[in-house]
């Protein structure tokens, strides 16, 4: 039996996320990060939390703020933040309205320059605390990168816990996990539409696999793809218009398309072999997936509405899971390498492959909406964690569960 569970749903400990960062990249910005006046009476210390995102993005390293009485009304004294090291300055205040919400303040100062940056405010429920965090986290790091930032978006994933299964809606941290889906029965290929108002996923409930859409604010579900045979792996054009699937109805497992409401699916693929963890490129044109058409799994790519394949990887005997980043530039996948299960990066116009991760249980890659970080679930030390890296590697963060078996995220897209 399938319950879907209410956003105010009492998690469990082990649903909750621990941010470790490792590593160190060739430049980043040093910034401090001063507590927020009033956070040590407010349910989210959300000066820690901005760091930790920015942290987490390779892209910044923190200068210590401890002790620093500051706010968003501070005009700083820049030298000694100068003389620390630091590039840029954040500063804010947290305070508790006669309605019961908390009004969030901050401001950005660049002590080289002495220059004001700008600033936000947010008026918020306890429980937006962190997201009012993460969009100021976002502020900073478009400010200071000239990219857009990540922070406030969401990811989903899958645990195992004993035999129940549960689908994830997470932030980007993995903290403040709300369970849309929770059954005995296997969950899996969760999938977020380009509006992330929708996630496509696979449900054994009926014991088999059938491929499902849920609508992510009220919980609402429809089904997609119950043909004969096995259901599976789907995924969202841009347009959001239409899935494609892999499906053996008709004898074999084969790729198709479907409409994103349902209905009677097309046949793309006609291969002797097994067709299937079909992806689109950002731009509609192309879909990316894994056969065995060659004799062991490859990745290939051929024009959306169907056509001639081409092989993409070359690089070792066994390639799966393809992620393309939003740029189209590179290819995330999972290559077998002497009994190991490993991420690789490929660069789309020629590069080389090269595996960034000294984990052997890799699995599920799936690009951050600005192309900057991948989320992707591994066994480390001995557990089942989900972790993110920057593309070359050098930055990883793990969002560790304290129990049940973690896999298959997916990253959401940009709020819109």
């Amino acid at each position: 039996m399938v319950g879907l569970v209410g956003a105010a749903a009492v998690l469990p400990a082990w649903a909750q996320f621990r941010v470790e960062v490792t590593g160190v990249g060739l430049t980043q910005l040093p910034i401090a990060i001063a507590p927020f006046r009033g956070e040590a009476q407010a349910p989210q210390k959300i000066a820690a939390i901005i760091q930790a995102d920015l942290e987490r993005s390779g892209q910044f390293r923190a200068v210590d703020a401890a002790g620093a009485a500051l706010d968003e009304t501070s005009r700083p004294d820049v030298s000694p933040w100068r003389q620390k090291g630091a590039d840029s300055l954040a500063v804010g205040s947290v305070a508790r309205l006669a309605d019961g919400r908390y009004d969030v303040r901050f401001r950005l100062w660049d002590v080289v320059r002495g220059q004001d940056l700008g600033g936000q405010s947010y008026a918020v429920v306890a429980g937006d605390l962190r997201l009012a965090a993460h969009r100021i986290a976002d502020f900073i790091y478009e400010k200071l990168t000239g990219e857009k930032g990540v922070f406030s978006t969401r990811i989903s994933y899958v645990t195992k816990s004993g035999n129940r299964y549960n689908l994830w809606v997470a932030d980007s941290d993995g903290e403040n996990s709300q369970s849309a889906l929770a059954s005995g029965e296997p969950i899996i290929s969760p999938a977020w539409s380009a509006s992330g108002a929708q996630l496509a996923y696979v449900s054994f409930e009926s014991r088999k696999p059938v491929v499902y859409v849920h609508e992510v604010a009220s919980g609402r579900r429809r089904l997609i793809a119950n043909f004969r045979g096995s259901n599976s792996a789907p995924a969202w054009s841009p347009d959001g218009r239409t899935l494609a699937v892999t499906l053996s109805r008709d004898g074999g497992s084969q790729l198709y398309t479907i409409d994103a409401n349902g209905g009677e699916a097309r046949r793309l693929t006609q291969s002797a072999g097994i067709d299937t963890e079909p992806v689109y490129s950002p731009d509609g044109r192309n879909i990316y997936f894994v056969s065995d058409r060659g004799g062991a799994p490859q990745i290939y790519r051929m024009p959306a509405a169907g056509g001639n394949p081409e092989r993409v990887t070359f690089t070792g005997g066994y390639n799966i899971s393809p992620a393309v980043s939003p740029d189209g530039k590179w290819l995330a996948y999972i290559s077998r390498i002497g009994g190991a299960f490993k991420l690789q990066v490929m660069e789309l116009g020629g590069g080389t492959a090269t595996s960034i991760t000294d984990t052997t249980a890799d699995e599920s890659p799936s690009f951050a909406p600005n192309g900057r970080l991948i989320v992707y679930a591994t066994r480390q030390n001995g557990r089942e964690a989900l972790m993110t890296t920057t593309l070359d590697g050098k930055i990883k963060a793990r969002l560790a569960g304290q129990g049940g078996d973690i896999r298959e995220p997916d990253w959401g897209p940009f709020q819109k």
